[in-house]
This record gives structure tokens, C-alpha cells and sequence, in this order.
């Protein structure tokens, strides 16, 4: 399956956005007291961590 130009830049996107996020929760992370949003940012980090390793798959298909 072959991507377009203007796909492979939406996937590129995507990442870029989830990363930031994810450098975010984890660095507040360590500067939250309640325990409840602590927990929060640490299971968005875990999904944020798996969404993209599967935007990494796409975009080195998208790639090849």
C-alpha cells in the first residue's frame, strides 16, 4: 500500500504532536502532588508511548 505526500506529512504530524504531549505529561509527572493526576499522566504516557511506536510502523511503510 503506497501513501501519498500529503499522508506521509499528516502521519508526521500526528507524531509530532503525541510527542510533545507526551515529553509534557512526563515531565509533569514529577512536578504534580495529587496522586490521582500523577497516575493520569503516567497511563497517558504508556498509551502515548504504544500510539506511537504504531505511527512509527505506518510511517516506515509509508517510507518504503
Amino acid at each position: 500500500m503506497s501513501y501519498g505526500l500529503h499522508e506521509q506529512l499528516e502521519l508526521h504530524e500526528i507524531a509530532s504532536f503525541k510527542t510533545i504531549c507526551m515529553t509534557k505529561s512526563k515531565t509533569m509527572q514529577s512536578l504534580v502532588s495529587d496522586e490521582t493526576l500523577r497516575q493520569l499522566l503516567a497511563d497517558d504516557v504508556l498509551v502515548s508511548t504504544r500510539q506511537l511506536q504504531e505511527l512509527s510502523s505506518l510511517l516506515t511503510k509509508a517510507n518504503s
